[in-house]
């Protein structure tokens, strides 16, 4: 009952949203300059407006897209064990929409010095109940308000960057801090995902030729009815001497946090204890790098690493997490193919410890293609206590249309440790007695595939249809006492850009 439960309340699943927002927007797998196509139209249209006055310069932007989803065998049906709930629905469809519009400025101020602005807005909705039970809902409100000057440093070449409000931010390569909204439940659209920004901070960033450095202040736009109160501080170094290389080293804390971390009962037998505050006074440091590798052997060849630590001073708490990737491209064969292949990890609690080693991904970019571990296990099991190998398969059949294949085969890192909010509890009877179990005894969790279609309608209007399936492995089946069902949903949606 334990384990139904944490599939229907929405505090347990919150972090599973933060990762799978706008997991299947219309934007398309991500280039490695981190643009989609759509942010890249948007970009080469701001380049180009006019000038408004003397010497301002505006861009205008609408943005919308309507979306119609479904799913069958949610969630493998493992809320149906131990006890069914025949009010719980496995076979959801439900429709999604957001409206973006947005206003930029800038004005050129003389000795190099230029100010800034940037103004947006989403409305979002759900009709009919998406997979959470959230539906014919929806709210207005602020995405963007942030405003900020650039200057040259007296005497050298480097610039000064400061901004303050509610902005887009991504720290690194996304493993840790990115996806500053969250979506779904009250707000709707839950797989559109339309809110990214944090709704407050301050960045300061200094650059010289390939050498940045920036410290930032980050308050996180969660939902009102699940906000963890957390903020984030922290400083990041990079160098990037050209677009296909980038190497960094960050460092960051939580100094406020009322989020609870779950921690695995002793010896892992019984139900997960709740740290209260757990994120409080969190510290990490994330190192990243990428860099081309044989480029006279594989055309557009790449690699790239990340590791992440995590400690607290004030609660005994130590995890990790990494992942290694590489890929290529062949441009002279026909539907110009590309290749990633990936291994990541995160540490989950050790029950014969009383440290918690359970890795907390934050504020990730959990997009299929990016840090999503799976397609479809990432709505039930996030970034921690999890591995997965996984692959990516994308072709190009026409300049117009994007076909890609995402492959995953994900497991758990640790046996008898909680995985999301302890979902896999069950009961075991290892010898003559049933005791309560918080975690899986097999590692291997599920193997997830996802194919999108991108159609390039026009430079304004994006399709996208996709259809993922997730079979479910040893150590999901022992918690039904068999095969658990296959998991699968689809999706068609439509994007503008204007």
């Amino acid at each position: 009952m334990a384990m139904q439960a944490m599939f229907l309340v929405r505090r347990t699943m919150v972090l599973a949203l933060l990762g799978w927002s706008a997991a299947c927007g219309a934007a398309g797998q991500l280039d490695p300059d981190g643009q989609s196509s759509m942010e890249k139209e948007v970009a080469r249209r701001a380049a180009v407006e006019p000038a408004i006055g003397a010497d301002w310069q505006v861009t205008r932007s609408v943005e919308a897209g309507v979306q119609v989803a479904g799913e069958s065998n949610l969630f493998w049906k493992l809320s149906n064990t131990p006890a069914r709930n025949p009010g719980f629905d496995f076979h959801p469809y439900w429709y999604e929409f957001y409206v973006k519009p947005a206003l930029g400025f800038k004005r050129n101020l003389g000795d190099g010095k230029q100010l800034y602005a940037r103004v947006s807005a989403v409305g979002s909705g759900t009709l009919r109940h998406d997979p959470f039970g959230a539906g014919d809902t929806g709210r207005i409100s602020i995405e963007e308000f942030v405003a900020g000057i650039r200057m040259p440093l007296g005497g050298t070449r480097a610039t000064l960057d400061l901004s303050a409000g509610a902005q887009n931010f991504t720290l690194g390569t996304g493993m840790l801090v990115a996806n500053g909204g969250s979506n779904g439940f009250d707000r709707g659209a839950l797989k559109l995902g339309p809110r990214k920004a944090f709704q407050n901070s301050v960045v300061a960033k200094i650059s010289q030729d390939a050498l940045s450095a920036q410290a930032f202040y980050l308050d996180p736009n969660e939902n009102p009815d699940n906000d963890s109160g957390t903020r984030v501080v922290g400083v990041d170094v990079s160098y990037a001497p050209a677009n296909d290389r980038k190497a960094g080293i960050a460092y960051g804390k939580a100094p406020r946090s009322h989020a609870a971390y779950p921690q695995a009962a002793p010896g892992g037998i019984g139900a997960p204890l709740a740290v209260p505050d757990g994120r409080k006074d969190l510290q990490f440091v994330h190192g990243y790098a990428r860099v081309p590798v044989l480029p006279s052997v594989l055309p557009k060849g790449w690699f790239g690493i990340d590791a992440a630590r995590e400690w607290n001073t004030r609660e005994p708490m130590r995890a990790w997490g990494w992942r290694t990737e590489g890929g290529f491209s062949l441009p002279d064969v026909a539907w110009t193919p590309k290749f990633t292949l990936g291994y990541q990890s995160f540490s989950g609690d050790d029950p014969r410890t009383a440290r918690n080693e359970r890795f907390d991904p934050l504020f990730f970019e959990g997009t299929p293609g990016a840090w999503a571990s799976g397609s479809k296990a990432t709505w039930v099991f996030v970034n921690a206590n999890v591995n997965a190998l996984q692959a990516t398969i994308e072709l190009h059949p026409t300049p117009k249309d994007t076909v890609t294949a995402y492959l995953a085969q994900v497991r758990a890192n640790r046996m008898g440790s909680p995985l999301q909010f302890g979902q896999a509890t069950r009961l075991d009877v290892p010898g003559d007695a049933p005791v309560v179990i918080s975690g899986v005894l097999r590692p291997m969790l599920a193997n997830d595939v996802f194919v999108k279609y991108v159609r390039v309608v026009n430079p304004n209007t994006y399709l996208t249809l996709g259809f993922s399936a997730s079979f479910a492995q040893s150590g999901v089946n022992q918690l039904v006492n068999g095969q658990a069902r296959t998991w699968t949903g689809w999706l068609a949606n439509v994007v503008w850009v204007y």
